[in-house]
């Protein structure tokens, strides 16, 4: 996801090398953050899970991104309007790293270098968000919900090199980040069990097709 960057080291410099970070720890359904309130923050999911989720006017929810340990995300990444909402609710115990990123130029009370990484380092870390983004439009713009959930499903065994995985959240949530109706999502399912191009057990998913 990250590129050449060795994220683990990242984190390290970003959690100990610096005063103005903090971090934060949040229990199951609890909102970690709202867009809507313009911060500019930068964040990294540390451990948990989390999802971006947007509300119309008319209370309709969709998930925008699922978030994994050390995924990014913030206010810095979305253009926010007034007829929508955006939250990052945790969806498990989950904890997370906060720097503004308004602050990224001006060094802390200890002179620390961490400011000089986070220049260097922010743009492989932008990049790695739009790569992100555009495989989320990608499937998005598929036609039919098949095509959706195969690319979906050939997405999430790529990220964990196996054919067999469990599906990161629930199916109701699964089909709100497709966009698609959920009794036609799992009638899908079914149709591909019978067509042999995978098998399900709960929410783990095992491909059956090259």
């Amino acid at each position: 996801m990250y590129l050449n960057l060795d994220i683990n080291e990242f984190v390290n410099n970003f959690e100990h090398g610096c005063t103005k970070v903090q971090k934060k720890i949040f229990s199951k359904n609890e909102i970690i953050t709202s867009y809507i309130a313009k911060r500019n923050q930068f964040c990294i999911l540390l451990s948990g899970n989390a999802d971006l989720v947007r509300y119309d006017l008319n209370g309709n929810r969709t998930i925008v991104e699922h978030f994994s340990k050390y995924d990014i995300f913030g206010e810095m990444f979305y253009n926010i309007t007034t007829n929508n909402e955006l939250l990052v609710e945790a969806r498990k115990k989950s904890e997370v790293l906060f720097y503004s990123y308004n602050d990224i130029k001006q060094k802390c009370k200890n002179n620390c270098k961490f400011h000089q990484i986070l220049s260097e380092s922010l743009p492989e870390l932008i990049l790695g968000k739009v790569m992100d983004l555009n495989m989320r439009i990608e499937l998005l713009t598929k036609r039919s919900i098949r095509d959706k959930l195969l690319g979906y499903f050939s997405l999430v065994s790529n990220r964990t090199l196996s054919k067999s995985f469990t599906l990161p959240f629930p199916l109701t949530d699964l089909a709100d980040y497709l966009s698609i109706d959920r009794s036609a999502m799992m009638r899908e399912l079914k149709l591909l069990k019978e067509d042999g191009f995978i098998e399900k057990v709960g929410n783990r998913i095992i491909l059956l097709y090259k």
